[in-house]
């Protein structure tokens, strides 16, 4: 059976503007709120689900 498994990424200031950039641009092109999640995907985590 394939799993995945994800966890939400930390991100360094930098990157997390970046985001915030985006979701406003976004939420102005769309005129919807728009709210951006970022995951990081734990490919270990994932094999180990597998196995169980």
């Amino acid at each position: 059976m394939n799993s995945t498994a994800f966890f939400v990424a930390h991100l360094r200031e930098g990157a997390l503007q970046q985001v915030k950039d985006l979701e406003k641009r976004l939420r102005e092109e769309t005129g919807e709120e728009i709210v951006l999640v970022a995951y990081k995907h734990d490919i270990t985590a994932a094999g180990k689900e597998d196995k169980e």
